[in-house]
């Protein structure tokens, strides 16, 4: 076999014929960059919330001075204590009717969570597996796993989702319980 892995599974180059299992060809190395998808500007987020969360100071000015990935994560250790989109007492729904009433998320906003400001930063450094995987199996935070789960769940193609959150659907670790 080739070094490189130019051919397509299931096809061997020139005069060579695939010779591998089933299941060996899962354990091949998968590549470091993840496959995004949907809207590559907006992380498939409401426009309410990415507009709060653009225009809001946490994300300009302290999130903005923060470059790798490590500081991110300790910006979400000492600064996350919960995983609402917006700041708790934060959002007015009184007045609101039909279907934006009173439905978490939706509506006239109010102060954008530190959490979802976070959860944006981490797209615009556009995480390696490896940081993701790190961000899922961190052991100091669940907040800091938390947010490697919803990465995944905005930005990793649907088709994907179950590869990554099923050996992790017995977890007993506790996260949020607003």
């Amino acid at each position: 076999m080739h070094d490189d892995d130019d051919a397509a599974p299931g096809q061997g180059y020139e005069g060579e014929e695939e010779e591998e299992e089933p299941q060996q060809q899962q354990h091949k190395k998968q590549s470091n960059t993840l496959t995004l998808w949907g809207n590559m500007k907006t992380m498939n987020l409401n426009s309410l919330l990415l507009t709060n969360i653009q225009s809001s100071t946490y994300f300009k000015v302290q999130l903005y001075e923060l470059k790798t990935y490590h500081e991110v994560i300790d910006e979400i250790y000492y600064k996350v204590n919960h995983l609402e989109p917006w700041e708790k007492g934060s959002r007015k729904t009184a007045g609101q009717t039909g279907m934006c009433g009173g439905v978490r998320g939706v509506g006239t906003g109010g102060i954008v969570s530190t959490a979802y400001c976070v959860l944006y930063k981490l797209f615009t450094l556009r995480l390696t597996r490896k940081q993701l995987m790190g961000l899922i199996n961190h052991t100091d935070s669940p907040y800091i796993r938390a947010l490697g789960f919803m990465y995944v769940r905005y930005v990793l193609p649907p088709a994907d989702l179950w590869s990554w959150f099923e050996s992790y659907l017995e977890d007993p670790e506790v996260s949020d319980q607003s």
